[in-house]
């Protein structure tokens, strides 16, 4: 271009048949070509990329865009996924460019703006999916129908424990005395059988007896130390192999047939799921029981 001729300033029009020399010519975004004042927009000189460019706008304002609330950095693009509205007659698709989702604290569904309010789908008559549906009253009546239900669940299997216990004849706790319990804490480490291999300090002595109810054992009792990290449900497996008890807690059999372990000190079955550490210390009776039910009952289903 000859810059010295001023009738060339400015460019020519890129649209085909018009080539009209322009002097403040436009620049499309999309296909990147330049074109005057009546061919500027993407309709108006037919562009072959048409909306191009406001893809690219929006991906990039997706990707800066931060998700709220998400406090992990993630960018607005992972965070939104687009998906059907959850309303069964609804072809609508949320979460996907200017259609924002909307979910439901009570039903904890995603519906479109249409049927965003709970009368427009229907929330009272949905279960919730995964998490507890919003407190409301229908909500509150059924969880205190519920309570009392597993109320009276736990006053039953508290008789039931009482007359279990009553009907069976249970060793009593060793001395209660500093002294006395020295004395047999002493006794007991010099008798007691278990891995040599363990650490002294690892080691809680524990006298262990097979109630008569429970079946009938080689030994009825015997004194063993096993690990403060064990659980009480790899005590009771190695206290019935020690004392050659039935054990079938581990073949899905009735509750009945199953074992469990008394803790005389403390007066309660314990769970299998307990340490030993923090259960059982030097010089305690445990005793295997069979048939007297879980632990802790479940009161809610």
């Amino acid at each position: 271009m000859d810059e010295k001729d001023p009738t060339l300033i400015g460019s020519h029009c890129q649209y085909t048949y018009c080539n009209v020399l322009d002097f403040l010519p436009f620049r499309c975004e999309s296909c990147r070509g330049t074109f005057c004042l009546d061919h500027r927009s993407e309709t108006g000189h037919q562009c072959p990329r048409a909306g191009e460019w406001a893809a690219r706008r929006r991906r990039a304002e997706l990707a800066a865009t931060t998700a709220q609330g998400s406090g992990r950095g993630r960018s607005l693009a992972e965070v939104e996924v687009a998906k059907p509205c959850a309303r069964p007659s609804c072809k609508t698709v949320v979460g996907k460019g200017l259609v924002p989702g909307v979910q439901c604290a009570g039903c904890n569904r995603t519906y479109c703006l249409s049927h965003r309010l709970r009368e427009d789908h229907d929330c009272k008559n949905l279960v919730p999916l995964g998490a507890r549906a919003s407190s409301s009253s229908s909500s509150g009546v059924v969880s205190a129908d519920k309570a009392l239900a597993a109320l009276g669940r736990l006053r039953a299997w508290g008789s039931k424990q009482k007359e279990s216990a009553a009907s069976r004849v249970l060793p009593k706790a060793k001395p209660s005395s500093a002294s006395a319990r020295l004395v047999a804490t002493n006794a007991l480490k010099k008798s007691a059988k278990g891995d040599e291999k363990l650490p002294a300090e690892k080691r809680v002595y524990v006298y262990v007896e097979a109630e008569a109810e429970t079946t009938k054992s080689k030994f009825p009792k015997g004194e063993f130390f096993y690990s403060k990290d064990w659980v009480i449900g790899r005590v009771l497996d190695a206290a019935a192999r020690s004392l050659m008890v039935e054990n079938v807690n581990n073949q899905g059999t009735e509750e009945k047939e199953k074992l469990r372990v008394f803790h005389v000190e403390g007066g309660r079955l314990l769970e299998f799921s307990e340490k030993v550490g923090s259960t059982l210390v030097n010089g305690n009776t445990v005793v295997l029981l069979r048939g007297v039910g879980p632990a802790v009952p479940d009161l809610i289903s």
